[in-house]
């Protein structure tokens, strides 16, 4: 079974399709072996033998110009719009707030990141194809990717959060954190008159001072710009930028160290992954993890995996979450993940 690849950068007006007709994408045990390779990566939040790391080595690669609505060979028809049963699994998160917020308030941790999923059944199976240029369409300022697995499975994600890009030597990450939701009037603009919260400020500020202390260890001299408000779908984040001369570091051992960042994961950020991996109810497999192309063309673009979704025909799992402080209140984190998931849980819906 070929491997295929669907993406668009973030306010692009063309997609890219990769596709590898022979063999099975190149599994890979650490992001060091990433070092001098070329493809699409498909990273997971932790690797393993049920979910490793991916290499899809193209044969086949074009682009094509789309303004974002779905293409004439592709129907949606109404039987498939409107799932009928959604399963939320609210008291498992509670569960979970719980325990992680326990964490928290005893000083073990300065900040934890919850995720959750929640189920949407179909009575059709849904053309995943046809959510990638529903997604395309309606998130401009995303980067949109659609993976068809080797079990038959595929994996979107729509992500405003860049992990690593960059051409030649100059290259970028961003520190992204907070979350506000636009209503109203506030979603005719960009989020400019948004007045953000202590909790959220610290909680970019914890990522920010990670990345710069991952720059500092490699002795990568960096002009950090930031924090400013992002607009991502119907939500805003605050970005900051680290901008970056690459020269001859490897990418792979600079992934190892900035993945996770504390926007997924946590602070400290070992002793947080590791507590995420055996306290969350839903496994994350590929949510929250990266992908996008390296080194295609000789530029890399890759994004953590955010706003995701797994679908499998009839069944349809989204994925999402939020960095937890001690002063975070259950309600509205559960309240910040619904929103979050909005940006997939629409595109079923015309």
């Amino acid at each position: 079974m070929s491997c295929q690849v669907l993406y668009r950068l973030p306010h692009k007006k063309h997609y890219v399709t990769l596709e590898q007709k022979h063999g099975e994408p190149l599994e890979i045990n650490s992001l060091s072996q990433l070092n001098e390779k070329k493809g699409f990566v498909v990273a997971p939040f932790q690797a393993s033998d049920e979910y490793p790391i991916l290499l899809i080595r193209p044969d086949v690669v074009f682009s094509c110009e789309t303004d974002g609505h779905i293409p004439a060979d592709l129907h949606f028809p109404p039987a498939w719009a409107t799932p009928y049963e959604t399963i939320e699994h609210r008291d498992e998160y509670m569960d979970d707030f719980s325990r992680f917020h326990s964490q928290l308030i005893n000083g073990r941790f300065s900040k934890l990141v919850l995720a959750r999923e929640a189920t949407l059944l179909t009575e059709e199976p849904v053309d995943p194809k046809i959510l990638f240029f529903e997604a395309c369409h309606r998130y401009p300022r995303l980067f949109i990717a659609l993976v068809s697995m080797p079990d038959g499975t595929s994996w979107l994600t729509a992500t405003p959060e860049i992990l690593l890009e960059g051409i030649g030597e100059e290259w970028r990450t961003i520190a992204l954190a907070g979350t506000m939701q636009l209503e109203g009037d506030e979603l005719l603009g960009e989020g400019e008159n948004i007045r953000w919260s202590p909790k959220n400020i610290q909680e970019q500020r914890y990522v920010a001072n990670y990345i710069g202390e991952c720059l500092k260890g490699f002795s990568i001299d960096f002009k950090e710009e930031g924090p400013y408000t992002v607009r991502a779908a119907h939500l805003v984040h605050l970005r900051s930028d680290f901008c970056f001369k690459r020269k001859h570091l490897p990418i792979g051992n600079l992934l190892e160290v900035l993945h996770p960042t504390p926007a997924v994961c946590g602070l400290p950020k070992k002793e947080a992954y590791n507590f995420i991996i055996q306290n969350e109810y839903s496994p994350r497999e590929y949510y929250s993890g990266f992908m996008g192309p390296l080194g295609i063309d000789d530029a890399t673009h890759l994004y953590v995996s955010l706003r995701c979704l797994h679908t499998n025909g009839t069944e349809h799992h989204l994925q999402a979450g939020g960095g937890l402080l001690k002063e975070s209140l259950p309600e509205q984190e559960w309240q910040e993940t619904q929103a979050k998931m909005q940006t997939m849980r629409s595109l079923f819906y015309k």
